[in-house]
């Protein structure tokens, strides 16, 4: 039995662009919460909200949002490179915004 090349193509294809997008959820994902949870952080510490609770309650939101990320990412049909894109851009923005917020607290 041998196999047909034409149908072999999308085959592998699909796969690399499903494995592109698991390492987006993963990856990107981790970028993106990382940068929501020093962000959640910081404006939570700036509203009045003891340091240990602000920290406590961002993580226990960013970790929502990287499991609700994750599920969006690997059912998504876009391309993995606009992915990347939003997902890095986003988390670079929120760290950014984190950081700024940060400098004005202390």
């Amino acid at each position: 039995m041998s196999r047909n090349p034409a149908i072999a193509r999308p085959v592998r294809q699909r796969r690399l662009q499903f494995a592109a997008r698991l390492a987006a959820a993963v990856l990107g994902g981790y970028a993106f919460t990382w940068g929501f949870i020093a962000a959640a952080m910081a404006v939570l510490f700036k509203a009045g909200m003891e340091f240990h609770d602000a920290e406590f309650l961002a993580s226990a939101l960013g970790l929502l949002l990287f499991l609700a990320l994750f599920l969006c990412i690997v059912a998504s049909r876009r391309r993995p490179a606009m992915i990347w894109l939003a997902l890095l851009g986003g988390g670079a923005l929120l760290a950014a915004a984190a950081s700024l917020l940060q400098a004005s607290v202390a």
